[in-house]
C-alpha cells in the first residue's frame, strides 16, 4: 500500500479524474442515487473517494470546489503538527520565584509560566482538576515555604493575546467549544455547572467545579419544572465578564451538567491556583495577576529567578487524540499555536504563537502534501470559523500523504488519533454502530450550521485502504438526515470489491 506519493500526486492531478474500469459503476450509481435525492436540490454535495492501493478514483463529484469544512479542518492542524513537532513532542510548564526564601516566606512573586500545554486540569489525572495544583504546594512545603510575600503571576507570552477565533461566532462564546485561548490553560478555560432538579417551580441546586471558584459569579434564575417536562438549558456569560446567568428548566430529580467558558484563562489559571494554594495552608499575601497587567515583563535571565517545580505533558500524540476523536476545539487552536511558537516562518508581517504564524508553519505539510494552498482558505485551528474554506480534493491529499508518510510513527499517531465507527467516547460513538464500516472507518467528523463533513479511511471488503472526503454544505434538511446519507456511502464503501 506504501506507494510512491508522486504517483499518487500525479494521478489527484490528472483532469478528467482517472476512474478504476472494473467494479466501480455499480458504485457510483450507488453513490448518486444518494446525493440526488430531491431533497439536496439546494444542497451542495463535494466527495473525493480514492483507493490508496493503486491511486484510482473511486468516485468523484464536484471535489475541487471549496467547502465549509467544519471540523474537518482539524486534520490539516493535527497532521502538520505531529510532522512537524514529533508524535512525542511534549509541553513543559514550569513553576518561577523572583525572590529568596526568609524563614519560609518567598520574599518575592510565583510565577506560572505557560508553554501553550492545553491539557492542566482533570483530563489526564482521572478527573482530579486540580493535582497538578497540589503537587505544587508539595514543592512548595518542600523547600519549607508557608507564605508567599508576593503575587501569583501567570505568564502567557508563549502564544499572543488573541483569546478567539476569527470569525467565531458570538451565540457560542458560554460554550466549551468557544473556549478562550492562552498559553496558559486550566479546565479547558471552563467552570464546570451541575445542576439538579429540586422540586418544582424552585431554583434548581447548583454545584460547580473547580472547587466552587469564586472566580466567577453564577446567577440562578433556573426553575425546577415536573418531572415529565423536558430539560430546557439557557446559559449566558456576558461578553468580558465572568458572570453567568443560568434560566435552564430542569426536571425534577434530573443532573445536569454543562461546562461554560470564562474569560481570560491565565487569571482564572492563577486565581485557582491561590485557592488551592490556600487549601493546602500555604499562605498568598499578594493577589492572582495576568502578567499583562505589569508595567515590565519577567525576566527569567536574571540570577534571583528560580524554579520552583516543572510539570511535563502527556506526549503530542495523546493530545491529538483528544482533538480528533473528541474534536476539542481548544487544543486544535493551542496545537495551532505552539506550530507557530515552536516552527515559524520567516514572516516579520506574522507574530510567532498567533494563529497567523501557525496556519503558515502548517502550509509546509500542506504544500507537501501536495496541497495548492492558494486555493483554500484556513483561519482558525478548530473549524468553528465559518471563514474556513477546504476542498474534498486537498483533503484527500492531505490523507494520502499521512497513509504514505515516510515517518511511520507519525502515520501511525495520525490514523490512531482517529474516531473509528461506533467508537464509545469520540464523535462517531452513535454513527456507523452497525455493517462493515464499525470498528473499520477512521473519520473526522464536522458540524456547524448547515454544514456536515466526514473525511478519513477504511478499508474495501477486500482489504484495500481508501481515503474518502464527504462535504455538505448549504442544506435545509436536518443535520441527522444528512449524516444519515454520509454514513450510507461509508457503509457502501465498506462492501466496495472492484
Amino acid at each position: 500500500m506504501r506507494r510512491s506519493l508522486g504517483i499518487l500526486m500525479l494521478t489527484l492531478g490528472l483532469a478528467p479524474a482517472v476512474w478504476s474500469q472494473n467494479g466501480t459503476a455499480s458504485l457510483r450509481q450507488a453513490i448518486d442515487r444518494l446525493l440526488d435525492r430531491p431533497e439536496y436540490r439546494n444542497a451542495h454535495w463535494g466527495v473525493l473517494v480514492l483507493d490508496l492501493r493503486d491511486s484510482t478514483v473511486l468516485y468523484e463529484r464536484h471535489s475541487r470546489k471549496n467547502f465549509i469544512p467544519a471540523s474537518v479542518a482539524k486534520l490539516f492542524v493535527t497532521a502538520a503538527a505531529l510532522e512537524q513537532l514529533g508524535p512525542d513532542f511534549r509541553y513543559v510548564t514550569r513553576l518561577w520565584a523572583d525572590g529568596p526564601v526568609v524563614d519560609g516566606v518567598l520574599q518575592g512573586n510565583l510565577i506560572v509560566r505557560g508553554a501553550g500545554d492545553p491539557a492542566i486540569g482533570g483530563r489526564f489525572t482521572e478527573g482530579d482538576r486540580t493535582a497538578l495544583f497540589r503537587a505544587w504546594a508539595d514543592s512548595l512545603r518542600q523547600r519549607s515555604i508557608h507564605t508567599i510575600a508576593g503575587d501569583l503571576i501567570g505568564d502567557d507570552d508563549y502564544f499572543d493575546d488573541t483569546p478567539l477565533g476569527a470569525g467565531w461566532s458570538w451565540d457560542d462564546l458560554t460554550y466549551w467549544y468557544a473556549a478562550e485561548i492562552s498559553a496558559l490553560s486550566f479546565n479547558d478555560n471552563c467552570v464546570d455547572i451541575t445542576l439538579e432538579g429540586t422540586r418544582a417551580g424552585r431554583p434548581a441546586r447548583l454545584h460547580w467545579e473547580p472547587l466552587r471558584t469564586t472566580y466567577v459569579q453564577l446567577i440562578n434564575q433556573t426553575r425546577t419544572v415536573p418531572p415529565n417536562r423536558s430539560l430546557r438549558e439557557r446559559y449566558e456569560r456576558k461578553p468580558g465578564t465572568n458572570t453567568i446567568l443560568l434560566r435552564s428548566q430542569v426536571p425534577e430529580g434530573r443532573v445536569e451538567t454543562e461546562s461554560l467558558t470564562i474569560s481570560n484563562p491565565t487569571r482564572y489559571f492563577v486565581h485557582v491556583l491561590q485557592e488551592v494554594l490556600t487549601r493546602e495552608g500555604i499562605v498568598v499575601q499578594g493577589r492572582p495577576v495576568d502578567v499583562d497587567e505589569l508595567p515590565e515583563k519577567p525576566d527569567y535571565t536574571q540570577p534571583h529567578f528560580w524554579i520552583v517545580a516543572t510539570y511535563t505533558s502527556p506526549p503530542l500524540r495523546e493530545m491529538i487524540r483528544i482533538v480528533n476523536q473528541r474534536s476539542q476545539n481548544l487544543y486544535a487552536e493551542m496545537v495551532l499555536r505552539t506550530l507557530g511558537t515552536e516552527r515559524p516562518v520567516a514572516d516579520t508581517t506574522r507574530t510567532p504563537g498567533s494563529a497567523a504564524m501557525g496556519l503558515a508553519a502548517a502550509a509546509r505539510t500542506w504544500l507537501k502534501a501536495g496541497i495548492d494552498t492558494s486555493q483554500i482558505r484556513m483561519v482558525d485551528g478548530s473549524g468553528l470559523s465559518q471563514l474556513n474554506l477546504l476542498s474534498p480534493e486537498a483533503t484527500v491529499r492531505l490523507l494520502a500523504y499521512m497513509a504514505l508518510h515516510p515517518q511511520h510513527d507519525v502515520w501511525e499517531a495520525f490514523y490512531a488519533s482517529l474516531p473509528a465507527g461506533g467508537q464509545i467516547g469520540t464523535t462517531l460513538e452513535y454513527r456507523l454502530r452497525q455493517g462493515m464500516a464499525q470498528g473499520n472507518v477512521r473519520a473526522k467528523t464536522g458540524t456547524l450550521s448547515n454544514a456536515s463533513s466526514l473525511a478519513g479511511y477504511l478499508r474495501a471488503a477486500d482489504g484495500r485502504l481508501l481515503a474518502f472526503a464527504l462535504f455538505c454544505n448549504h442544506y435545509t434538511v436536518s443535520t441527522a438526515r444528512v449524516r444519515a446519507t454520509q454514513d450510507a456511502i461509508v457503509e457502501r464503501l465498506a462492501r466496495y470489491r472492484p
